[in-house]
C-alpha cells in the first residue's frame, strides 16, 4: 500500500489533543473531524415521500466503523430537512410530518454507533434550495429566481423565490430537525451554509437578489441563518447541545460570497455561541474540492489561506478546515501555525475508516495514495460512495492505491453509468452508488 510522502517528520501526538467546545461544554477527544459526505444509504421511494430518508442498517454500520476510528467529531452526511429539497435520492431526512418509530430508531442507532468510543456525533442539516435536480423536484425554491445551469449531468429547474412566510417555514424545519437530533442522541447539529445549498444561496449576492429584509446587506443575507440558530435555541433548551456551521470561505466566482464577508459572519456567529465553524468553499457552478491556487498545494488543504483571514476574528469559536489534507506534517503545521484548531477528513476516511487513530498513534504518517485523479471530483466522489457502500455491507473498501482494484472499480463505474442512463430514460430515478 503506497502512501503520500511528507516533507518533514513531525511529532504527531498533537493530533490526539482534545478540543473543548467553548459554549456547549462538549469535548472532542481528538482534533480530527469526519467530514460530511453524501452516503445515499437511506430509504428511497420515487413516488412516496413518506418512505424516504430512513437510515438503513448499512448506513448504521458505516457510522459504527467510523466510531472506532479515533475521530473527535463525527459529522453525518447532509441530512435534509424535508423530503423534496434533496441533494440526492437516498439522503437521510428529518421532517416533522414524516416522524415515525422507524425513523427515530434509525437515527438513534446512528448516534449510538458513532458515539460508542467517545466521539461526538453532530448531524449536518441541509436544504438543497435550487440545487435539487429536476428529476427529484421540478419546483425548487431559493433566495431568488436565479437558475442553476446544467452541471455534472444534472438539470435544475428555475427556482421560485421564497416568500417571507416560506422562509419562516424553512426556519421551522431546521429547528424541528435539531430538536429531533437532540432527542435521538446527537451531540449537536451543523447548519450547512456552504457548497451552494440554500443557506449559501442566501449568503451569496450572485444568488440573492432580494430587496426585502433577507437581501442586500450582508446582515440581511445572513439573517435566515441567525434566525435558524435562535429558533433552535428556543426549541432545544439543553445548553450542552452544540450548534456549528459549515460555511464557504470563498466561492471562486464573480459575485460570490467572499472571505471578508465570511469573516464578518463568523464574528457574529461567535456572538450567537456557535461552537465551531467548518471552513470550506465552492458551489456546483465552481467546484472547489481541488486546488484552485498553486499556493495551496504546499499546505495541502484547499482553504487554509482563507482560514488565515477568518481565524483572527474569532476569540472562542473553534475552526475546522476540511479538504486536501493527506499528511501528518501538513496537519500538524496547520494547527501549529494557528490556521485551524481541527482537521477535517472526508474521502481518505472512506479508504481507511481508522486513519485518525493510525495517525495519532504514529503508526502511519499519511493517507493511502490513491491512483485516482484527485482533481476529478466526480470519480473520487463515486469511489468514496462505493467504499461506504462496501463497508455498509460488511466488506472491506476497495484499495484505490492498488492498480488492479482501481481498474475493476473503473469498469464497474462504466457499467453503473450505462445502467443509470437506461433507468433515467425509462423514468426510473434510482438511489445509491456503484456496487463493487
Amino acid at each position: 500500500m503506497s502512501r503520500y510522502e511528507q516533507d518533514t517528520k513531525v511529532d504527531q501526538s498533537i493530533l490526539g489533543d482534545s478540543i473543548a467546545l467553548p459554549f456547549s461544554g462538549k469535548v472532542a477527544p481528538s482534533r480530527f473531524m469526519k467530514g460530511a459526505m453524501t452516503e445515499r444509504l437511506s430509504s428511497w421511494d420515487q413516488h412516496d415521500e413518506s418512505k424516504r430518508g430512513v437510515p438503513s442498517d448499512e448506513l448504521v454500520r458505516v457510522y459504527q466503523e467510523w466510531g472506532k476510528g479515533g475521530f473527535g467529531v463525527i459529522l453525518s452526511g447532509n441530512v435534509l430537512v424535508n423530503p423534496r429539497d434533496l441533494e440526492a435520492p437516498g439522503n437521510a431526512i428529518i421532517s416533522e410530518p414524516l416522524e415515525s418509530e422507524a425513523r427515530i430508531a434509525g437515527f438513534r442507532r446512528l448516534a449510538e454507533g458513532a458515539k460508542a468510543n467517545g466521539s461526538l456525533f453532530v448531524i449536518q442539516l441541509s436544504h438543497a434550495g435550487r440545487q435539487v435536480a429536476s428529476h427529484i423536484n421540478d419546483k425548487p425554491v431559493s433566495a431568488s429566481d436565479v437558475q442553476l445551469k446544467e452541471t455534472m449531468g444534472m438539470h435544475f429547474a428555475k427556482p421560485t423565490p421564497l416568500t417571507v412566510q416560506g422562509i419562516k417555514e424553512v426556519v421551522d424545519q431546521f429547528a424541528y430537525a435539531a430538536h429531533f437530533a437532540h432527542k435521538t442522541g446527537a451531540d449537536g447539529v451543523q447548519l450547512h451554509a456552504a457548497h451552494g445549498y440554500l443557506l449559501a444561496q442566501f449568503l451569496a449576492p450572485s444568488t440573492n437578489r432580494r430587496t426585502d429584509q433577507y437581501g442586500g446587506s450582508l446582515e440581511n443575507r445572513a439573517r435566515i441563518i441567525y434566525e435558524i440558530i435562535d429558533a433552535i435555541r428556543a426549541r432545544v433548551a439543553d445548553p450542552t447541545f452544540s450548534i456549528s456551521l459549515k460555511i464557504n470561505s470563498a466561492e471562486f466566482q464573480q459575485g460570490g460570497f467572499t472571505p471578508e464577508e465570511c469573516k464578518e459572519v463568523c464574528k457574529h456567529l461567535e456572538s450567537l455561541k456557535v461552537d465551531f465553524v467548518e471552513l470550506s468553499g465552492g458551489t456546483y457552478e465552481e467546484l472547489a474540492f481541488t486546488h484552485k491556487r498553486e499556493s495551496s498545494k504546499a499546505r495541502e488543504a484547499f482553504f487554509l489561506e482563507f482560514a488565515d483571514i477568518i481565524r483572527p476574528a474569532l476569540q472562542r469559536t473553534k475552526v475546522y478546515v476540511t479538504g486536501g489534507f493527506r499528511t501528518a506534517s501538513a496537519m500538524v503545521k496547520a494547527i501549529q501555525s494557528g490556521s485551524t484548531d481541527g482537521i477535517g477528513l472526508a474521502r481518505p476516511a472512506c479508504q481507511e475508516f481508522d486513519l485518525p487513530d493510525k495517525l495519532i498513534r504514529g503508526e502511519v504518517a499519511s493517507a493511502l495514495k490513491t491512483l485516482l485523479d484527485e482533481q476529478d471530483f466526480g470519480i473520487t466522489n463515486l469511489a468514496a460512495g462505493t467504499q461506504m457502500r462496501q463497508v455498509g455491507k460488511g466488506k472491506r473498501p476497495f484499495d484505490s492505491s492498488d492498480p488492479s482494484q482501481v481498474e475493476r472499480f473503473k469498469a464497474t463505474v462504466g457499467s453503473y453509468m450505462a445502467e443509470m442512463g437506461e433507468k433515467f430514460k425509462s423514468g426510473v430515478v434510482p438511489a445509491g452508488y456503484p456496487d463493487l
